[in-house]
């Protein structure tokens, strides 16, 4: 009886000590399998929730878009919340999250999503917009030419000989010029003289020439 009870006492305590190592196995385990990498992709934005990581410096976590960095390799102590902005895009976004745990690789997450296109973004244009035209390429305006004299304009008359006579002369006016011009000069009576006595003059001459070849004939 005694070893009987002594070989119970010895399966207990190693059974005891069995269950005690597979308890701690266990606890030591639930912190490991409750890391929680959860992300969310919209067309605008990227939500991170990364939880239950341990207090260990050594966790990380990177996010990329088309092989470009949106949050660069950032260190963490057990849960890491961020909204990261997307920037404005017409095509889809290949995104990349990077999770590294300090407890083992095995914890660690690699996952790719892809960032729609918003419905309010315009789609590119096919066509390449028209160049605005600079001054060098404006072409002069055109000159409108000056019509031709018609030949039904009357054309400006010349000045007639009598339009000239009209002008008044600036030579100064003989004496008496005041009076009214009648036909007449004031020297025509002296004129009229002198001629009369040329006659006479003349008819004297004649009558003594006369006289003279009337003795010898």
């Amino acid at each position: 009886m005694t070893q009987l009870s002594r070989s119970w006492r010895r399966g207990g305590a190693f059974i005891t000590v069995a269950a005690v190592s597979a308890l701690g196995v266990g606890l030591s385990a639930v912190p490991a399998s409750a890391h929680t990498p959860t992300w969310t992709v919209s067309c605008s934005e990227v939500s991170l929730d990364l939880t239950a990581y341990g207090n260990s410096d050594k966790n990380t976590v990177t996010v990329t878009v088309d092989g470009k960095d949106l949050l660069p390799t950032t260190s963490f102590r057990n849960d890491f919340h961020k909204k990261l902005e997307l920037p404005e895009h017409t095509s889809e976004l290949k995104l990349h999250l990077s999770v590294k745990a300090a407890d083992g690789d095995q914890f660690s997450k690699e996952d790719d999503k892809v960032a729609p296109v918003c419905e309010d973004t315009p789609p590119p244009s096919s066509e390449a917009p028209a160049p605005e035209p600079s001054d060098a390429d404006t072409p002069p305006p055109e000159e409108t030419p000056e019509p031709a004299p018609s030949a039904s304009a009357p054309q400006a008359e010349e000045p007639s000989d009598s339009a000239s006579e009209a002008v008044p002369s600036s030579a100064p006016s003989p004496a008496g010029g005041d009076l009214p011009e009648t036909g007449g000069s004031s020297a025509t009576p002296l004129i009229a003289g002198a001629a009369a006595v040329v006659l006479v003059a003349g008819a004297g001459i004649m009558w003594a020439a006369r006289k003279r070849r009337s003795p010898q004939s």
